[in-house]
This record gives C-alpha cells, sequence and structure tokens, in this order.
C-alpha cells in the first residue's frame, strides 16, 4: 500500500502559467515552459522535491513551443514560437542557440534513440538536421533541409535493423562456442554489427501526408490520408506503422522491404465533439485515448481488445468529473489521469493468475485518487525513480510515491492514510482516533502514550492522552529513521544515534566508529534497541537504565554472510538475546533468508524460506513427517518483513512471498500470494517451525505480534469479516470531524493459532499455552505436559486439542480429550488409530473437535478420498460428496448415490430421491418401497421404467390384491412364463398354460406344468413337460412306474450317466430289451459292465461299438479278450488297435506280420515304448527293430528309418532310407548323424545320381568321402571324375588334374590291401606321365607342329596308352594336323591305321568334321557321318565300379 507525495515546484516570482512538461528519461530533473501572452515565456529545470536550479532559466519575450530532453544527456532543446530553437545544458545552465534555420513557429523537435541526431521542423513546413557529439554538443551547421510547404505535425525515428549482438557473441566465444569465434575472424561470415541507432525518420504534415527522410537525409513521401496528422508511432512487435488524424481516424500500414507502406486496418476511434483530446501510446501496444469524457478508452493492438476505464464514486471521486489529461508507466504498469476536479486517477494493470500475458485480457484495478488543486490540464510519468508532474494550471506538483507508514507498539497502532493523515488504534481502550499533520509523513513510531511522526527533516511528537491528540514537541532533524522508547526518541546522524527528548534536546550520543559505519535502521523492542549501519554492522543497546548501554559489541556480518549487499531490517526480540536481519544481495535481490545473531553465543544463523528449512546443525536431527510436509507449504518464498513478540522473547513471525515476486517493499503485497510463518528461535533447540498461514484476504500486511494476537493493517475501503476487534462499538469514540468512519477499522488483529477461544485468558493462561506449544514443537512431551497440568479450564483443554490437530500430536490429543470428558471422541480417535496415514489418524481428531475444514484438507493430503467423501456426507455436504465420489472415489460412487437417495427422500424430495436411487442401481427396490403408499404415483413410474423386474414386482403386487387379470398382463410384459403358467393353472386355464410353455421353452413353466399334469395323473402330458424341462429323472421315474419302456430308452439317452444306470438296470432286471441295458451301461461309462452284459448275451454289434471308446485305460484283460473275439471274426486291424491299447506289443506286430497289415505312423508310434516300467531298455530296441523290418518289407522306409534311428541303428535308418532315395533327407542325416560309415554310404548313393550335371552333389560327395576319411575311395572317384572329362569333353587338362587330386588322396590312404595299394599308384602314375606328355603335345603344337608331331608319334609307341590317353584321340591329332597340311594321303594311311587298331568303334568320332570332308572330297573316298559316341569298354566299367565300392 501506497501514498504519493505532492511537491509544490519552487517556481520563480511573476512566473507564467506553465504550459509545457518534459520530464528527463533517466535523471530526476522536470523541465517547465511558462507563457505569458504579455511578457512572452520562460523556461525553468526544477529536481525531484520540485527545488528550482535557478542556473537554468532561460527567458524569451515570446513563447516557449516545444521540450525535449536528450535521451542519455541533460541537454534540453526547446522551440520557441519566432523559429529560435536553443539547447539547455544541465546543470551548468549553458545554452547553445541553433544557427537560424526557421522563421516560423517551431511545432517539431525530435532526438534520435542515441542523441546524435536532432531533428527541428516549424509551421511552414521547414525540416533541419542536426548532429550532435558524444557529450550532447552541436557539430556545426544542420546536416540538410527540406522544405514541404505545410505545418510540420509530428516525427518518428525508425528503429534500428536488428543486428548481431556483439556481446552475447563475445560470451559464448569465451564458454567455447566455436561458431561464435569464427564470427569474430577472417573464417566466419562478416559480423553484422548493425547501426547504433536508428537514424532514419518519419514526418508528417497538416495536409495529411508521411514522408520519409533515411540516413542519408534524402527524402520521399511514403503514404497520404485524409486529415491532419496528430500522433505518429510504430509497433515494433507486429512491424506496423500507425497513425491517427485530427478525426480520430487510426491507420495501421504495414512498410514494404522495397519502400512503400501497404494499409492493413483503420478504424474510427470514438470521441467527444470540441473536447480536448490526450492520446498516448505505450510499450505494451496499448493506445490510450482521454477526449474530455467521464472514461478513458484502451485499445490494446497486440491482443486486439477494447477496455473503456470510468471513475468509481465510492472511492472518492464526483460525479461529473471529467478526464483532461493521461499518462503510463510502463514500469509499474499504473494508468494515471488527471481530473477537471484536482483528482489524479491511477489503474494499476493486473494479469489473472497462472496466465500469460499473450493469452489472457489484463484486468485494471482503480486506486484510491490522490488530491491537488484546480484542473489537472497535464500529467507526465518521468525519471528513473517513476516521478509524475501535473500541471493544474496555476502550478505544477511533483509527485513521489512512498510506503505508507504504520507501527504498533503496547496495543496502540498507526496506519497512514494519506500523505498527512494517520489512523491510531488504541486496543486497550477501543479508541480510534485520526491524526492530521501539516507536513507529509515519512514516518511514524508510537508508544502507549505519543505518535511521533517525521518527515526527514521535521520531527514532530504528539501525547496520546485518552481521545485527545496534543503535540508535545517540534524540532528540526535530518533523520530518516526515528525509534521510541518511553520519553525518549532515537535519532540518526553520520556515525552517531542521537537521544533526544520529545522536544529534541539531544540527552546522549551513540557513537559508531568508521569501520562500523552510518546508523541506517533502527528498532526498538521492550527496553532493547537495535542498530544496523551501512557498513553491514549491527549493534544492540539496553534501554533500561537511565543513559543506553551497549549490550554487546558491533558486530560485523559482512564477516558472517556471503554475497551481503545491504541491510533492509534489523529488530531484536524482548530480552535482547537474539537479533534477526533481512539482507539485500550485491546484485540488489533481496536475500530469501532471515538471518538470526544469537547475542550470547555471538553467531548467525539462518533460516532459509527457498528451502523451506533452518540452516544446518540448527534443527533437531530427527525431522518429523509433519515438519516436512509444513515444510513444503512455505519453500520457494522470500521473507519482506519480521517482528519478535512484544513480550515473549522466542517468538518471531515473518511475511513471506513466492520468490518470483522478488518484491523488496510492501507496495504490492496485496497482489501476491503472502505467508505468515511463525518460528520459536532459541539457543538449545535452535530454530523451529510453529505455524505457516496464507494472509487473510482485505488485510494488507503484517503490524505486530503481540500474543495473542497478529496485526494486520486492512486495505482502504475493504472490510475484514475476520477480524477480532478489542471492543464493542460503544466504546470507540470518533473525534468530530478528525476523521471518516472508513478510517476506523485500518487495524485488525488476529488470534494466533494457540489461542483461538482463548483471546481474554489471563497471563497465566497465557503463558502455559505458549509453553505448551513450544515443548510441543520440540517433541519434550514431558515439560509440555507440566506445563499445563495446574490448568482446569475446558476451553483451554479443547483449544489445545486444537492445537493438537495443527501440531499432529495425537498422544496430547488423547490427553487433552480425557480432560475435555469427550469419551465419543477419544473413542472415534482410538479406532482411527487403524488407519495406516498419519494424516487420516488426526483428520478424525478434527472431526470430533468440528474443524471440518483441516480435516478436509488432512484427507486430501493424503489422497484418502474414500474417508473425505464420507466425511463430506456425515456433515450435509452432498455436492462436495457427489464431486468426490465420481472424480476419486469411484469405488464407492453408487454407494454415494444411494446414501444421498436417502438423504433425499428424508427430506421429502422424492422425484430427486428416485433418480439417485436408479444411479445406485437400487430402484428395483427402493423405488417400490418408497413409493408404496402412493399407488398411482408407483403405477406411473413401472409403465414408465418399462423395466421387466419392475413389472415382475408390480405384478406380484397385483396378484396379492387378486387382480389376476392385471396381474398376468404385467407378468407378461415381464416375461415371467412362470409366474403366466402358474396363475393360469391357478386359473384353470390348462390349455392356455400348456400353449405358453410349448410356444416359450421355459424350464421353469414347464416343470411346474409337469407338477400339475401328474397331480392330475396326465401321466403321458406329464412325461413330456418334464422332458421340457429337462427335469429327465422325473420323467424316467414316471415310464418306470406306467411301463413306458419306449420313451425310457430316449429319455435315459438325454439324461445324466445316474438316470442311464437306473435305467439299464431296469431293463436288465426285466430281462427284455438287453441291448438297450448294454447300450446305456457303455454311454454311462460302464464299459466292463457293457462288455460283460454284451459277452453273455452275444451282443456283438454292440461289442464292435464299445471296442470304439476301449483305450490304454481300459483294463488289459478286457481288452485281451475283446481282440481275441475281434481275431475270431477276422477284424484284425481292430484286434491290433486292442492288443496295442492292452501293451502287447509283441502279439500286435506278431499279427500284423501274419496278416500282413499295414503299419501306420499312429499305430507305429502308440507302439513305441516310452516308459521303462513296460520294458526294458533291450526289449524296447528290439521291438523297434522288429517295427521297423516290418516297416522295410511293406515299403514305409521313412517310418523304418525314423524307428531304426529310435532304436539306435543308425546304420539300418540309413540303408533303409538309401532305400526310399530321398536325396535331401539322406545328405540331412548323414550330417546329422556324423558316422564315417554313413558318410561313405551317402556318398556312394549320390555317385549314383547325376553328379555330373549336379556341381552341389559333387562338392557333396567329396565332402562325404572326406569326413567319412576314406581317402582310397575318393580318389577312385577322383579316377572316375577324370575318365569323363576325357569320354565325354576330351578335356585332358582337368583330367590331369582330377588324377593328381587321386593321387594325392591314395598316398593319404593306409595300405589294407596286402601291396595292392603300391600297385593302383604306380598305375595312376603311369597315367598322369602319358596324359601330361599328350597335354604338352597340344600345348607344343602352335608353337612348333614338327616337334608335337614327333612327339606324337613317339607316344603311339608307349606301352599300355589306353586308356590313359585314347589312341583314337592320338591319331585323331596326326590326322587333323596332316588334313591341315594338305597331306591328306597320309592322314587317310593314318585313319586306316587307327581302324585297324580300333575295329568296333566308329574312328570318325576322333576326326573333326571338317578334316572328313576335306578328306572325303580329296581321296575320292566315301566316309559317312557319324555323332555317335564310342561306347566305353567292358573292363571300364567293372574298374569304375570296383573304384567306387
Amino acid at each position: 500500500m501506497a501514498v504519493y507525495f505532492d511537491h509544490r515546484i519552487e517556481a520563480p516570482e511573476n512566473s507564467a502559467v506553465p504550459s509545457h512538461l518534459m520530464w528527463h528519461s533517466t535523471l530526476p530533473v522536470l523541465a517547465v515552459a511558462s507563457s505569458s501572452p504579455a511578457s512572452g515565456g520562460s523556461v525553468d529545470l526544477y529536481l525531484q522535491q520540485g527545488e528550482h536550479v535557478e542556473s537554468c532559466h532561460v527567458e524569451r519575450p515570446h513563447q516557449p513551443t516545444v521540450l525535449r530532453w536528450h535521451p542519455i544527456k541533460p541537454v534540453l532543446a526547446v522551440g520557441w514560437e519566432n523559429g529560435e530553437v536553443a539547447l539547455l545544458i544541465h546543470p551548468s545552465g549553458d545554452q547553445t542557440v541553433l544557427p537560424s534555420s526557421h522563421t516560423a513557429h517551431i511545432t517539431l523537435l525530435e532526438w534520435s534513440t542515441s542523441g546524435s541526431r536532432l531533428v527541428t521542423g516549424d509551421q511552414t513546413g521547414a525540416l533541419a538536421v542536426w548532429k550532435l557529439d558524444a557529450r550532447g554538443r552541436l557539430l556545426g551547421n544542420h546536416l540538410v533541409k527540406h522544405e514541404y510547404n505545410k505545418p510540420l505535425t509530428c516525427c518518428i525515428f525508425r528503429p534500428a535493423s536488428p543486428g548481431d549482438d556483439v556481446a552475447m557473441l563475445a560470451r559464448a566465444s569465451v564458454s567455447g562456442d566455436e561458431s561464435a569465434l569464427d564470427m569474430f575472424s577472417w573464417k566466419g561470415a562478416p559480423l553484422k554489427m548493425g547501426p547504433q541507432e536508428g537514424l532514419a525518420f518519419y514526418v508528417s504534415t497538416a495536409d495529411g501526408k508521411v514522408h520519409v527522410v533515411d540516413e542519408h537525409c534524402k527524402t520521399s513521401t511514403l503514404l497520404s490520408v485524409e486529415g491532419s496528422i496528430k500522433k505518429l508511432f510504430y509497433f515494433e512487435k507486429r512491424e506496423v506503422f500507425a497513425m491517427i488524424t485530427d478525426t480520430l481516424m487510426l491507420s495501421q500500414y504495414k512498410l514494404r522491404p522495397e519502400g512503400g507502406a501497404q494499409e492493413v486496418m483503420k478504424v474510427k476511434l470514438s470521441s467527444k465533439a470540441g473536447q480536448n483530446i490526450d492520446i498516448i501510446w505505450t510499450e505494451d501496444s496499448f493506445l490510450i485515448t482521454a477526449t474530455g469524457e467521464q472514461t478513458i478508452r484502451l485499445l490494446d493492438l497486440e491482443r486486439d481488445a477494447n477496455y473503456v476505464l470510468s471513475l468509481d464514486e465510492t472511492l472518492g471521486f464526483e460525479k461529473g468529473e471529467m478526464i483532461n489529461c493521461v499518462s503510463y508507466c510502463a514500469a509499474k504498469e499504473i494508468l494515471a489521469a488527471g481530473t477537471s476536479h484536482g483528482h489524479i486517477a491511477m489503474w494499476k494493470m493486473v494479469m489473472q493468475p497462472s496466465s500469460s500475458r499473450l493469452d489472457t485480457k489484463a484486468l485494471w484495478k482503480l486506486q484510491t485518487p490522490t488530491e491537488i488543486e484546480g484542473n489537472v490540464t497535464q500529467l507526465q510519468w518521468g525519471s528513473s525513480q517513476n516521478l509524475l508532474a501535473a500541471n493544474n494550471s496555476q502550478t505544477v506538483l511533483i509527485l513521489c510515491e512512498h510506503v505508507m507508514s504504520a507501527h504498533y507498539n503496547q496495543q496502540v497502532a498507526a496506519v497512514q492514510l494519506t500523505p498527512t493523515q494517520l489512523s491510531i488504534s488504541h486496543f486497550t481502550t477501543g479508541v480510534h482516533l485520526a491524526l492530521q499533520s501539516d507536513m507529509h509523513i515519512k514516518g511514524v513510531c508510537v508508544s502507549k502514550d505519543s505518535v511521533t511522526v517525521w518527515n526527514g527533516k521535521l520531527v514532530n511528537v504528539y501525547e496520546l492522552s485518552g481521545t485527545v491528540l496534543r503535540s508535545t514537541g517540534s524540532f528540526s532533524c535530518d533523520s530518516q529513521v526515528v525509534a521510541v522508547h518511553d520519553e525518549n526518541l532515537y535519532t540518526v546522524e553520520p556515525n552517531r544515534v542521537q537521544i533526544r527528548t520529545p522536544q529534541g534536546t539531544v540527552k546522549q550520543l551513540l557513537t559508531f566508529s568508521k569501520a562500523e559505519g552510518n546508523p541506517v535502521l533502527l528498532s526498538v523492542c521492550q527496553s532493547y534497541l537495535v542498530v544496523g549501519t551501512d557498513t553491514a554492522h549491527i549493534r544492540v543497546f539496553d534501554l533500561s537504565r537511565r543513559d543506553a548501554k551497549a549490550h554487546c559489541s558491533a558486530k560485523n556480518l559482512a564477516d558472517q554472510i556471503p554475497n551481503l549487499g545491504a541491510l533492509r531490517s534489523v529488530r531484536c526480540n524482548a530480552n535482547g538475546s537474539q537479533v534477526s536481519i533481512l539482507i539485500s544481495q550485491v546484485n540488489g535481490r533481496p536475500d530469501h533468508k532471515v538471518y538470526f545473531y544469537d547475542v550470547e553465543m555471538d553467531t548467525v544463523t539462518h533460516f532459509d524460506f527457498f528451502t523451506g528449512r533452518p540452516s544446518s546443525g540448527v534443527f533437531q536431527p530427527e525431522e518429523s513427517d509433519k515438519q516436512k510436509f509444513q515444510g513444503a507449504e512455505f519453500s520457494g518464498r522470500c521473507p519482506v518483513s519480521h517482528f519478535w513478540d512484544e513480550s515473549e522473547p522466542r517468538l518471531f513471525v515473518c511475511e513471506t512471498v513466492p520468490i518470483s515476486s522478488e518484491i523488496s517493499s510492501k507496495t504490492c503485497l496485496d497482489m501476491v500470494d503472502v505467508s505468515v510463518v511463525t518460528l520459536f528461535c532459541t539457543q538449545e533447540h535452535g530454530l523451529l517451525l510453529q505455524d505457516c498461514f496464507p494472509k487473510p484476504s482485505g488485510l494488507q500486511a503484517l503490524l505486530a505480534l503481540d500474543v495473542p494476537y497478529y496485526y494486520f493493517s486492512c486495505k482502504p475501503g475493504e472490510k475484514d469479516p475476520g477480524s477480532t476487534e478489542a471492543s464493542s462499538p460503544s466504546q470507540q469514540s470518533q473525534p468530530t470531524g478528525e476523521a471518516p468512519g472508513q478510517f476506523s477499522h485500518m487495524v485488525s488483529r488476529r488470534a494466533l493459532r494457540d489461542f483461538v477461544g482463548l483471546e481474554g485468558c489471563e497471563k497465566a493462561t497465557r503463558d502455559a499455552m505458549l509453553n505448551f506449544s513450544f515443548y510441543l514443537t520440540i517433541g519434550d512431551m514431558d515439560e509440555a505436559f507440566k506445563s499445563i497440568k495446574l490448568i482446569k479450564s475446558k476451553a483451554v483443554w479443547e483449544n489445545m486439542a486444537r492445537m493438537c490437530v495443527k501440531t499432529r500430536h495425537l498422544d496430547v490429543a488423547r490427553v487433552c480429550l480425557g480432560n475435555m470428558g469427550i469419551a465419543r471422541a477419544a473413542k472415534a480417535v482410538k479406532e482411527a488409530e487403524a488407519e495406516p496415514e498419519p494424516e487420516a489418524q488426526v483428520a478424525m481428531l478434527a472431526i470430533q473437535l468440528n474443524m471440518l475444514e483441516d480435516a478436509e484438507k488432512l484427507y486430501k493430503s493424503c489422497q484418502r478420498h474414500d474417508l473425505l467423501n464420507a466425511l463430506y456426507q456425515a456433515s450435509g455436504q452432498w455436492p462436495q460428496a457427489l464431486e468426490t465420489a465420481e472424480s476419486h472415489d469411484r469405488i464407492h460412487l453408487r454407494t454415494t448415490y444411494y446414501n444421498y437417495a436417502k438423504y433425499l427422500e428424508s427430506m421429502g424430495d422424492k422425484t430427486m430421491a428416485l433418480a439417485y436411487y436408479e444411479k445406485s442401481d437400487t430402484h428395483m427396490v427402493e423405488v417400490p418401497r418408497m413409493l408404496q403408499d402412493d399407488t398411482s404415483s408407483l403405477e406411473i413410474y413401472v409403465n414408465k421404467m418399462k423395466d421387466r423386474n419392475i413389472y415382475k414386482w408390480w405384478a406380484q403386487y397385483l396378484e396379492s390384491q387378486s387382480d389376476m387379470e392385471t396381474a398376468l398382463q404385467f407378468y407378461e410384459r415381464a416375461q415371467d412364463f412362470l409366474s403366466l403358467v402358474r396363475v393360469h393353472c391357478y386359473m384353470g386355464n390348462i390349455q392356455e398354460a400348456s400353449q405358453i410353455a410349448n410356444d416359450t421353452g421355459d424350464r421353469a413353466a414347464s416343470y411346474h406344468l409337469a407338477r400339475h399334469y401328474e397331480g392330475h395323473d396326465d401321466i403321458k402330458q406329464a412325461v413330456h413337460f418334464y422332458t421340457r424341462a429337462q427335469a429327465y429323472n422325473n420323467a424316467i421315474r414316471l415310464c418306470k412306474e406306467n411301463g413306458l419302456d419306449d420313451q425310457l430308452m430316449n429319455l435315459a439317452l438325454l439324461s445324466n450317466p445316474e438316470d442311464m444306470m437306473e435305467a439299464a438296470c431296469y431293463y436288465e432286471e426285466k430281462g427284455t430289451h438287453m441291448d438297450r441295458a448294454v447300450a446305456l451301461y457303455h454311454k454311462a461309462g460302464y464299459v466292463s459292465k457293457a462288455l460283460e452284459l454284451a459277452f453273455a448275451t452275444e451282443q456283438f454289434s454292440a461289442l464292435q461299438l464299445i471296442a470304439e471308446d476301449l483305450n490304454e485305460n481300459c483294463d488289459p484283460a478286457l481288452l485281451a479278450r475283446c481282440s481275441e473275439f475281434f481275431i475270431k471274426h477276422s477284424q484284425y486291424e481292430k484286434a491290433v488297435e486292442l492288443l496295442v491299447a492292452a501293451k502287447k506289443y509283441n502279439q500286435a506286430l506278431e499279427l500284423c506280420l501274419a496278416q500282413n497289415l499295414t503299419i501306420t505312423e499312429d499305430l507305429a508310434e502308440r507302439m513305441t515304448v516310452t516308459d521303462s516300467k513296460d520294458l526294458s531298455e533291450d526289449a524296447r530296441k528290439e521291438l523297434l527293430e522288429q517295427i521297423a523290418d516290418c516297416c522295410m518289407r511293406q515299403g514305409s522306409y521313412h517310418l523304418a528309418t525314423k524307428k531304426y534311428t529310435q532304436a539306435g541303428n543308425k546304420l539300418k535308418a540309413m540303408r533303409a532310407l538309401l532305400k526310399s532315395g530321398d536325396t535331401e533327407k539322406i545328405v540331412f542325416f548323414a550330417n546329422v548323424s556324423r558316422q564315417k560309415e554313413l558318410f561313405i554310404m551317402a556318398a556312394n548313393y549320390l555317385q549314383s545320381l547325376d553328379w555330373r550335371k549336379n556341381p552341389e552333389i559333387l562338392k557333396t560327395i567329396i565332402g562325404f568321402y572326406t569326413k567319412g576319411k576314406a581317402p582310397d575311395l575318393l580318389a577312385g572317384f577322383y579316377e572316375v571324375c577324370a575318365q569323363v572329362e576325357i569320354d565325354e569333353y576330351q578335356d585332358y587338362e582337368k583330367a590331369l588334374d582330377a588324377l593328381m587330386e587321386a593321387f594325392k588322396c591314395l598316398s593319404k590312404a593306409k595300405d589294407t590291401s596286402g601291396g595292392q595299394q603300391e600297385g593302383r599308384l604306380a598305375d595312376l602314375q603311369h597315367k598322369i606321365s602319358l596324359i601330361k606328355k599328350f597335354v604338352h603335345i597340344r600345348r607344343l603344337y602352335p608353337d612348333d607342329t614338327d616337334e608335337a608331331v614327333q612327339l606324337c608319334e613317339a607316344l603311339l609307341e608307349e606301352p599300355e596308352l589306353d586308356p590313359a590317353v585314347r589312341i583314337g584321340d592320338a591319331f585323331g591329332f596326326l590326322v587333323e594336323h596332316h588334313c591341315q597340311q594338305g597331306n591328306f594321303q597320309t592322314a587317310y594311311q593314318k585313319l586306316e591305321e587307327l581302324q585297324k587298331l580300333l575295329p568296333s568303334q566308329n574312328v570318325r568320332y576322333y576326326i573333326s568334321q571338317v578334316s572328313l570332308d576335306a578328306l572325303q572330297r580329296e581321296m575320292g573316298v566315301p566316309l559317312g557321318r557319324s555323332d555317335h559316341r564310342p561306347s566305353l569298354k567292358e573292363d571300364d566299367e567293372v574298374e569304375e565300379e570296383l573304384n567306387v565300392s
């Protein structure tokens, strides 16, 4: 809460009426232009409190027209009506007159953003641009001058285009950002510094044109509108250029990059014709207009929102008061408006909680007005201190914001209402007084019989006597702070504190050394004074004697507190043992800790409101759940004020706000979430939380703590509904004419948590309660009980029980409840201990003490929504109960609906009760019960619901009333066929009942009808309906009793096994229909009985049916008997199955062999024994081999393979697989088995395939022989491969390679043939040598033909040439050679020689067709064609077969 002090400017004598105001943007300097038609005009500068700067007085015989401050330097540009422009420098008063460039009324003065350019313009349209240096001094003549020939109206500089932030790039470079570093070096892109300020500007003229002047001072026309332009502004967020004309037409334009502008919006602003118009544009995108009406209009261009702000007469504004002018302070977000009746209205802009500025509308809260005299015509906020200047047409007033002063001491409280008025409340007598001072009050200090006020220059002391305030002293003093104790006043001056009388006489000086600094803070509590200095030293003085004595030596807090900037506030407790300190950090931000200086121990501790914990080593080592829970409530906060109790030295209280607020003054405490935190502070136990609660609404700020009350100042104009007044209204007095009635309640007091209901208790009880609370907080139960053992009052015990709810001490609460004598509450609390959550246990205590809000919070904190729901129901809070059940406690939702319906029924609201009975799904029972006395309503409900259950209930009710016809209708609607049949039988409508039973097939109805027929001896119908009802035992019973054997069989088959057994016994005893007896025994599961009966009666067909159901679980003897029966009747397959089931596998196998039965895979699996109990392992393998042998005989090779494998005989398994010819499985089985014999067998098999065309088979054969370690066989295979290459393709090179491999393999083989291997190796070596020669001959032929021919001739002489080299190939080589050489005679001789050597072969095969044709043509001998290959010799085939095997 703040007030505004108004300082009238100290204007020179004979000064004219002020006409223009202009604040410097940063310095607290105000320029005021005054004008008089007779004497001309003047310009003066004034300081913060209106002091005139005499050196800066400028006077001319002309009127001043425009004032503009340099944006940075203390240089004021002044334009006069004769065209003169002068620069006035503060504080020297030096003047610089710009060279004559204008001859008419100056209408335009505008500085660039950094002040390096000044634009001047006049009434004739002349515009000049001037350049100034960094100190604001003019540099030469104007840069350029343009003539627009129309009066110039407005000018704005265009913002500079954004460039790279050099400072930010530098920080990034230092932190290691390579891309930022590159921008400073040649490697990166050139750094776009951007201009330091925008030098281009826009200027408007009275004919509606806007011209743009660029950085080089070249001008061009941008756009044109109708009417004279009164206002230009630039909306940076949207990059929109806007203007307002004299007709209040608002136009918005988008500037194109290439030049020119495009209109995006045009709107007419509402106004009252003929009135003075004040329009301002704010950086927050608000366009604010005051048009001489009772309202202000705001247009939010960013959010497209409109606001209309009006004055509120309840706050002190008058009817018909007009608003003349407006000004907006962006730093404070306050809009000020001057009125025609001398009021300054202020609206504070506030945003709705938990929402961003972008998506919500701003709310404007009207504050209490500030009064000045006259008609306010001009307002302007300015300087870094946010001062407000107001022109009331006679003089100028400077308004400075000041936090309203307030003080409490010894049951007296004073609160400042206006700059000169105080409200004083005396709580002992209940008197309220108003003090009107003749000075601006900057501080107030009260005691039980005095009030002291001061303004920093003057101190006034008033004596408080009954209902009268009398001035007892007044003296000049420059002290900014004053403290009072008894008859002494304490003021400060450099390096000392003065102790004065009320008249100002200095009685004593308390001096401070230079190191200790200057005293700036004073605070008195009881008889102790604490002093804080500007060097962060504190000293405590004892005031209890005649002279003040030092209580402790000076303490330098800077040594104890890191990052300390300055002291904000110091307070000491009632016995001077503790001092609490609030500080500002070095960066100026308030610290979120409260520091405590222990005078005796000379130690500094703290409580950190950011973490919600005290400094380490202060708290108790064991921290309870309660303390953790409460600590979470005030963490993340910052203290703003603090107080010690007036008489209790352990009790400390402070106000805290969220860290995000970070306010150091109390100006905005009503805007944020303020919490009041109370602590116990002692040497032994340190800092202990006693209580924490939010500041009640309607209260402004905490004033003091004086047990049993907290004292708060109230917000003006707001009533405090929860206040506790000191006395009744009859005791309060109000001096006539001294204060309005609204000032009577500016201070409110609230009882401490532990003293609610005990506000008027005596001192002994108060001390006992404080001790109890303290010991309870530290957890010392013994001392807590000792402190209250003498208390007899039930009210005190109840209050302590309430305290236990807050502190969560159930053990103490039980004692309190016992002393209160409330057995019911004690029992409930005892039972609540079964709950696992401590909060739920405490909540039950709160309920018993009627603290329902606390119980609700506790249940919510531990998330026991079921108990919370029960609490709401028990307390009649049904909307909350329903909401809780629907949102969190859905398991009890229907129960809640039901209980609410019961409640509504008890309240007589049957309609709503009916709806909730339906929601709880209990309407079937509850609604008929509720409406049973209102038959007509019940009938309407039944017909409306269309529910079968309700129809049935209603039909039963009608039946009980003997209204059978209507009952039948409702039974039919309910589809209750049993009841329909029952009523029809009762009424004798048997045919109708039979039809219903037959049509619906309802079993209950059919059973009832069957009983009815049986009762009337209609056996046939009874059996029929018993069958329909599936009551087969009753039907069977009737059939047996009445000899209905045919129906009996069918019914027995439909019924259960017991009934089947009973019917079979019936047939067996009767001796007839034995086949039926066998079938029923079989169907009932008595197979042995069925078989015995079937054998006894030779029921062979039945035996076959029974045998189908026989399995291994049956009696083996029975199975054997059945198998014999089937063998006898040549049904061998069935007999085999039964033998297998009986586990007589050998017999089954013998039968298969004897009768040549095919063994299927299923049968083979069933004969494969897996359980070693039935057969030994050897017997099992023998059985498997027999099965496999049988499968081999019948050609089931795969099955035989499987069984051989299961028997462990892989060799036979492979032979079976080889017979199957399944190559893929043979290869797979060989690879899986990994046995040499199997690999060799598989390889031998694969040789029988066409391995010449399939390379994979060839590789597999080689691989298998290798794995089988049979190099001799592999060598034989290579020999075969070589022979194939020679015979098929005449490829001796490949044949040579194959023989070489064969030689290698055979060399590795062991000689097991008694010397035959050496012969094979020699033979192989001979073949290789012959083939090598032939291959050499072929290769030599192209190079040396004759040599090759001679070698071939010599080769033919070799003994045993064939089969290594076929004779035909050697002769063919010679024939081909002679044909090519033209020696056809020789060629023909060689051909004949070959024919003689191979008489049985077609020798033409070895010679090419071309050579044969040439021979035939030259020799004239017919030679036939032949494409047939010569057949292999018989001995070759034998050799190959021998090699392979």
